[in-house]
C-alpha cells in the first residue's frame, strides 16, 4: 500500500469512528464496530479493549474482535503483568515486533499459537488515558510484511484512536456512575414519601380518622377514580399522596394540579399540553399534566374552579382516557389515575349549572370526606404534639407545652383546620421565649394572629331536639332567621328525627326521606351531621367497629 492509499484509509477510518460514536446510542455496541473497522481499513487484528474493573489494579477484557467468549474471558492482567500491564503501569505504549521472541508476551488468550504465514506478528499496546486519567489499555495484531519498515505509522494511528475510545469510556462512566445517583436519591425520596404519607403514621385516633385509614387502604389498591371533599386545610393532599404512595403506581409519578391557582386561559394547556405554534408563546411541543402522570396519578386540586369549557374536555379525557393536545389533532392514550379534592359542595354548584353533572359522578365514584378539625378534637393533642416535635426539631429547641395550654387549644375553632394549628404550632416555638409553652401564650398567640376565616361555631351549639320533627319545627319560632337559614334549619333537624327513628341506619333513613344515601351523605356532610350514631360516642376508639368509609 502506497503513501497516499494509506492516508486515504486513515482518514476513512477515523471518519467512520467518529460516525460511529456520534450516531450509536450503544457505546457498547459502537466499540464493537470501531474495532471492526480497525481490523478492515487498518489492518490492526485482534483488538481489545481491557478496562480497570471497578477501583482495582487488574484489567479485564470489556469488548474485544477476533476473540471467542473464552478467550475475552481469559484475558486478564494485574498492573505490570505481561506487555498490557506494563503499558497500565508506566503509561507509556509498547511495541513488540515479533512476539515469538519476546518473553514478556504471555499470550493469557491463547489466541496466538500459531504463527503468521507471512511475515511477524507483532503486538502493540497503547494506555486508554483521559484528561491524565487511567481507564484501561488498547492492544492489537499486526503482521510485518517482508521488506516492511517499523511500525511507528500504527503506533501513531492507534494512539490516536485509544484517545477517541478514552473520552467515551469516561463519558460513559460518569454517566453510568450519575445514573446510580440519581436511582439511589430517587429510592431515598421514594422511600421518605413513602414513610411522610403511610396510613400507619396517621395521626388522628378519633374513629372517623380511623374510618378515612381504613378507606385509603382499599381504595389504594384499585385504580378507582377518588373524589376526596373536606374545608381547606383538612388534609386532601396528604390523603391523596397516601392513596398514591399505598397504590400498585407508588414507582410511577405523583402529579398533582392546583385548578384554581392556574388562570382558564392556561389550564387546558396544563392539563392535556399543547403543540407548537399553537398560541402566541408556544415556541415548542409540551405534553401536559396527563402525559407526565401516564402509569401513575394525577391529583386535581379544587376541582370545583375548573370552568365549564375545561370541564367538558376533562370529561372526555376521563370516558376515552385519550388526550388531545391543544393545536393538536393527534390522540394520545393515557393510562392515568384520578384523584379529585374540592372544598366546594358540587351539588349546590350543580343546581347553580356551575358544575357539570356528568362530569360530577365521573369523579365521584370513591367520595372521602375530611371532617374539620373542630368535628375530631379529640385528636388536637396529638397533632399538637406532632407539630411540637417537628419544629423543635427544625428550630434546634426542646421546648414542651403544658396540659393547661393543650386545652386551650382545643377550646379553639380552627376555622383554618389543620394547617391553621399547624402554623399556630410553629408560631408558639419561634415566638415563646421559655421552655414551656403555656396557656398565656397560646391565649396571646391566637389574638396576635387571628384567623382570617370566619368562625365556622356548629349549628349543635343550638341543637335541636331530636325527640320529634314537631318540636324541631316549633323550635324555630321566634329565631331571627332569614328564609333560606330557615329552610336549612328545618331540613337538618328533619334528617336528625329521621335518623333517630331508624337507629341511624343510613339507607332505611334515605328511603323514608326520598332521597338516595348518598344524597343524605352530602346532606348530612353539609349541615354538620357527625355520621356515627349517638349511642357510639362514649364507646372507646379501640372497641368502635371500623366500617369504610366508602
Amino acid at each position: 500500500m502506497n503513501d497516499n492509499s494509506k492516508v486515504i484509509a486513515e482518514l476513512t477510518a477515523f471518519f467512520a469512528i467518529s460516525r460511529e460514536l456520534a450516531s450509536s446510542p450503544d457505546l457498547d455496541g459502537a466499540l464493537k464496530r470501531i474495532l471492526e473497522i480497525m481490523d478492515e481499513k487498518l489492518g490492526l487484528h485482534r483488538s481489545s479493549i481491557l478496562l480497570l474493573e471497578n477501583d482495582s489494579d487488574e484489567l479485564r477484557t470489556e469488548i474485544a474482535h477476533g476473540l471467542s467468549e473464552e478467550e475475552i474471558r481469559k484475558g486478564r492482567f494485574k498492573e505490570g503483568e505481561g506487555i498490557t500491564g506494563a503499558v497500565l503501569k508506566t503509561g507509556d505504549p509498547i511495541v513488540v515486533p515479533d512476539i515469538s521472541r519476546e518473553p514478556r508476551f504471555l499470550n493469557r488468550t491463547g489466541s496466538r499459537s500459531e504463527r503468521a504465514s507471512r511475515g511477524k506478528l507483532a503486538f502493540l499496546a497503547v494506555p486508554l488515558t483521559f484528561q491524565a486519567r487511567k481507564v484501561g489499555v488498547l492492544s492489537a495484531d499486526c503482521t510485518i510484511e517482508p521488506g516492511s519498515g517499523n511500525l511507528d505509522e500504527e503506533l501513531r494511528v492507534l494512539t490516536t484512536i485509544s484517545s477517541i475510545i478514552a473520552q467515551a469510556v469516561i463519558l460513559r462512566k460518569q454517566f453510568v456512575e450519575e445514573r446510580k445517583k440519581l436511582e439511589e436519591r430517587a429510592l431515598r425520596l421514594e422511600h421518605h414519601l413513602k414513610d411522610r404519607y403511610s396510613i400507619e403514621g396517621w395521626i388522628g385516633r378519633s374513629r372517623i380518622m380511623q374510618q378515612i385509614s381504613e378507606s385509603v387502604h382499599l381504595v389504594a389498591k384499585s385504580r378507582a377514580t377518588v373524589l376526596i371533599m373536606g374545608e381547606s386545610g383538612t388534609g386532601k393532599e396528604v390523603v391523596a399522596k397516601a392513596i398514591h404512595f399505598n397504590s400498585p403506581r407508588n414507582r410511577r409519578p405523583f402529579v398533582q394540579i392546583n385548578c384554581a391557582a392556574i388562570p382558564e386561559s392556561l389550564l387546558e394547556s396544563e392539563l392535556f399540553g399543547h403543540e407548537k405554534g399553537a398560541f402566541t408563546g408556544a415556541h415548542v411541543s409540551r405534553p401536559g399534566k396527563f402525559e407526565q402522570a401516564h402509569e401513575g396519578t394525577l391529583f386535581l386540586d379544587e376541582v370545583g374552579e375548573i370552568s365549564p369549557a375545561v370541564q367538558v374536555k376533562l370529561l372526555r379525557v376521563l370516558q376515552e382516557r385519550v388526550v388531545e393536545r391543544v393545536g393538536g389533532t393527534k390522540t394520545i392514550p393515557v393510562d392515568v389515575r384520578i384523584i379529585a379534592a374540592t372544598n366546594r359542595n358540587l351539588e349546590e354548584a350543580i343546581r347553580k349549572n356551575q358544575f357539570r353533572e356528568d362530569l360530577y359522578y365521573r369523579l365521584n365514584v370513591v367520595p372521602i370526606y375530611l371532617p374539620p378539625l373542630r368535628q375530631r378534637k379529640e385528636d388536637i393533642p396529638l397533632l399538637v404534639n406532632h407539630f411540637l416535635g417537628r419544629f423543635n426539631q427544625e428550630n434546634g429547641r426542646s421546648m414542651t407545652i403544658s396540659p393547661e395550654a393543650i386545652s386551650a387549644l382545643i377550646e379553639h375553632d380552627w376555622p383554618g383546620n389543620v394547617r391553621e394549628l399547624e402554623n399556630t404550632m410553629e408560631r408558639l416555638v419561634v415566638m415563646t421565649q421559655a421552655d414551656s409553652i403555656d396557656i398565656t401564650d397560646v391565649r396571646r398567640t391566637l389574638a396576635l394572629f387571628p384567623s382570617t376565616l370566619p368562625h365556622r361555631r356548629e349549628v349543635e351549639e343550638k341543637p335541636a331536639s331530636r325527640d320529634s320533627g314537631k318540636e324541631n319545627g316549633s323550635s324555630l319560632k321566634g329565631e331571627s332567621l332569614l328564609l333560606p337559614e330557615a329552610v336549612s334549619e328545618l331540613e337538618r333537624a328533619k334528617i336528625l328525627d329521621v335518623l333517630d327513628r331508624t337507629g341511624w341506619i343510613k339507607t332505611r333513613a334515605a328511603a323514608l326521606l326520598g332521597i338516595t344515601p348518598r344524597q343524605l351523605g352530602y346532606r348530612m356532610m353539609k349541615y354538620g351531621i357527625d355520621p356515627s350514631p349517638p349511642y357510639m360516642k362514649d364507646v372507646p376508639p379501640e372497641k368502635a367497629p371500623i366500617p369504610p368509609n366508602l
